[in-house]
């Protein structure tokens, strides 16, 4: 069954977008997903900074 999670404080750096969100556990997660066509990269990091870390060297493989 897929986890539906309500997204807060999203950013988006170039084509990735950072959110955080609460697991299924209740603890906070923070995301960073790539939004361009065909990548499919996305992550979930304990720290916010470690997400937009992710999320400023992201290179998209399809170009």
């Amino acid at each position: 069954m897929p986890l539906n999670r309500r997204f807060r404080s999203v950013t988006r750096i170039g084509p990735v977008q950072v959110g955080t969100a609460n697991d299924d556990r209740g603890r906070e997660k923070h995301t960073a997903a790539c939004t361009a066509p065909r990548c499919g990269f996305s992550a979930d990091y304990d720290s916010r900074a470690a997400a937009e870390l992710a999320a400023r060297t992201h290179r998209c493989p399809i170009r």
